[in-house]
């Protein structure tokens, strides 16, 4: 049976923001400007990889597939992302961004034991505040998000498990935003 009973037996996350449209909006935005927009010392694949780490922390599938995928679609290797949600401290992650990933993950477990060696580990490997600040707001999202997903029972479909050519290209030339609007989810 459906967590809710109004969602099909197994909802996708469109079935979900179809029936429980408040606020979706605003949310879609918050995803574009820390996931898609250029304003960021990180690329697009590190960002979609907080997205995809954080969601592997939380055990929610839906979301660590999808981010998995976008990750791979902004030239995230597939080994890597494999290897990351298998065992962190021995996954090939760039010297660079091993920080700022050891930073979200104390942040998912256990948020009360961050000190300032955490933040100065993320400087001295050449990240600004502002870089900080963005790992900070996606690994925040992503709780939330994993929360909606796992809270209204959204598992990921067949298209994530076994992408094209076509999916990748989707999700490299779209935002968020506009998946929102093909999936008929906003209003115009």
């Amino acid at each position: 049976m459906a967590l809710f009973p109004s969602l099909p037996e197994i909802p996708h996350l469109g079935d979900t923001f179809k029936r429980f449209p408040k606020g979706l909006k605003p949310l879609l935005e918050y995803h574009d400007v820390f996931l898609r927009e250029d304003n960021s010392e990180m690329t697009i694949g590190q960002r979609e990889l907080i997205a995809a780490f954080v969601s592997g922390l939380n055990k929610c599938k839906f979301c660590q597939t999808a981010h998995d995928l976008a990750s791979r679609a902004f030239g995230v290797e597939e080994e890597l992302l494999d290897q990351l949600h298998e065992n962190f401290e021995t996954a090939p992650v760039d010297e660079k961004m091993r920080p700022i990933l050891a930073y979200v993950r104390k942040l998912t477990e256990v948020p009360i034991k961050l000190v300032s060696a955490d933040a100065q580990a993320v400087y001295d490997a050449g990240w600004s505040e502002d870089a900080l600040y963005d790992a900070v707001a996606i690994c925040a999202l992503y709780n939330f998000m994993n929360r909606i997903v796992e809270g209204t029972g959204v598992i990921p479909g067949q298209e994530y498990h076994e992408p094209t050519t076509e999916d990748l290209a989707r999700r490299r030339n779209g935002t968020y935003m506009q998946w929102a609007q093909g999936a008929g989810l906003l209003e115009d």
